[in-house]
């Protein structure tokens, strides 16, 4: 599945069939609902469309919402992790930094609609399943539960970012029907989990590897732990997390910096990754988001290194809108090997690529914070294969769930639901002891513990926020500039706007 062909995203995504009421002639320069779902290659396509919803979180488009990396400023730009540059970055990325949340902003709509997007191609699979086709049994049963994956997937960040976000479990034809109110959580937990449980009965184990990077039953179990985590149903957590530890494909890399690696995508620590491609086409970045009408020309790719890599004179002449902070640096240990992998700072050798590779020492006034983002970049990303030609692009996958984040679940699933607080502090202790760090002594603070590894073990992923909100940390880490409606994100406007009241907006926005 590495390379995702947006011409099938595009066509996937008609509903409306444009025909001659009197004739009922079809039209002959374009895919239709009744042509296009027969065969297992047209599902398999309709299926990558859902998967090619989640490539544009970070996407950067001119024609839609004018995204610049938008996920970026509402996971990791708004903690205590990352500082947007006072004078490089967008207002946007400054507002939010300083937990200024406006629910006009365009972070806000372009994850709502992402996310909406890709529940919406996933309930088009579902419901041309049982319709005329060319499937088989088997075939209908794989597809079903792949879709049902997707769609708790997206169900998920919307709720993690939204609170009670719309559930949308089917398709609603009328166009001017399209509003739906908020759900509770308990109906989006419902939902979620019996999504993910008929994803873990119908997804094989594991595909072959022309299908590389599809999620798999094993992925669907692990989330069932994820989310009954984030429901704080210590006892299911348990259940599904332990059966994924003993029992699953996946290992813990020996070597934190190779995990990274675009060389050594969907690797043995990979529960679920996106998928990106390679620098076969245009390397406009702006052309990788699948609803620009020049999406016919490009694969799929991340702007990571054009918003990440330094600026302020560094070389490569990228943006370098987000930094890691102080605060980030101050809490790593002494002796932590992952600090090296994680960011540049004085005494390091810097690598960028723009068409040509650099290779120099990492001048700190690059950079407002002194400190430039590494992680998924450094020497073995800065090369012509992981880059556009002229170094906006990279095709490097995102890394968004893996074993070492599912091992610190499982430990806190046992520390809050009273389970065995030796096998906790061995799942803490394996990440540990990877990072070059001594096991923790005798009596050691668990859930301390357990939250310190997440924050450095999985810094830069999209994690950190939904971390400080669900333990409700907010004001121990922000301060006076906390306030409890941050614990969601603000409806966008439009969509408050377009419901005519039917969807309610959070609290305080």
């Amino acid at each position: 599945m590495k390379k995702i062909y947006l011409f099938i995203a595009s066509c996937c995504f008609l509903s409306i069939i444009s025909c001659n009421n009197e004739l009922d002639l079809q039209p002959l320069d374009r895919l239709t609902a009744d042509t296009f779902y027969k065969t297992r290659a047209d599902f398999d396509g309709a299926v990558f469309a859902s998967y090619s919803s989640i490539q544009d979180f970070w996407g950067t488009s001119t024609e839609t919402l004018s995204e610049r990396g938008e996920f970026w400023k509402i996971t990791l730009a708004i903690t205590d992790d990352v500082a947007a540059d006072a004078v490089l970055s967008d207002q946007i990325s400054r507002d939010i930094d300083n937990l200024f949340l406006r629910a006009s902003d365009t972070p806000y709509g372009a994850a709502y609609t992402q996310i909406y997007e890709g529940i919406y191609r996933a309930n088009l699979v579902i419901q041309n399943l049982d319709n005329e086709n060319s499937l088989t049994a088997e075939d209908k049963a794989e597809l079903g539960a792949e879709a049902r994956f997707l769609r708790a997937w997206f169900h998920f960040q919307a709720m993690k970012l939204f609170g009670t976000p719309p559930l949308a479990l089917d398709i609603i034809p009328g166009i001017n029907d399209q509003a739906r109110p908020n759900a509770t959580q308990d109906e989006l937990y419902t939902a979620i989990l019996a999504d993910f449980s008929a994803a873990a009965a119908g997804l094989p184990e594991a595909w072959d590897s022309s299908n590389t990077g599809r999620a798999t039953a094993w992925a669907a179990k692990s989330y069932i732990g994820k989310v009954n985590v984030w429901k704080k149903d210590w006892a299911a957590a348990i259940t599904a997390l332990a059966d994924v530890v003993n029992n699953g494909p996946y290992e813990l890399l020996t070597d934190y910096e190779s995990v990274f690696a675009f060389d050594n995508e969907n690797n043995a620590e990979s529960i679920f990754e996106v998928q990106y491609g390679g620098p076969f086409s245009d390397d406009n970045l702006w052309v990788f988001d699948d609803t620009h009408s020049e999406d016919f020309k490009a694969s799929q790719g991340t702007g990571r290194g054009w918003y990440w890599d330094a600026s302020n004179g560094a070389p490569g002449g990228k943006l370098g809108w987000w930094a890691p902070t102080q605060d980030l640096v101050d809490a790593f240990e002494p002796g932590d090997a992952r600090l090296s992998t994680v960011l540049y700072q004085t005494g390091d050798t810097y690598y960028s690529f723009d068409g040509s590779r650099y290779e120099l020492p990492y001048d700190p006034t690059w950079s407002s914070t002194s400190y430039t983002l590494k992680k998924y970049r450094g020497s073995v990303n800065a090369v012509p294969g992981n880059s556009s030609p002229n170094g906006q692009a990279d095709y490097n996958n995102e890394r968004w769930f893996r074993f070492a984040e599912l091992k610190l679940l499982y430990a806190e699933a046992l520390i809050e639901g009273g389970g065995d607080l030796g096998i906790a502090e061995q799942q803490i202790n394996d990440i540990r002891v990877r990072a070059g760090l001594l096991p923790l002594l005798p009596g050691a603070d668990l859930t301390q513990a357990m939250r310190q590894e997440r924050r450095v073990e999985l810094a830069f992923e999209p994690h950190r926020w939904f971390d400080i909100t669900r333990w409700g940390i907010g004001s121990s880490i922000f301060g006076a500039s906390w306030n409890d409606r941050y614990n969601v994100l603000p409806f966008p406007q439009t969509e408050i706007d377009r419901s005519n009241g039917l969807l309610i907006q959070n609290t305080g926005y």
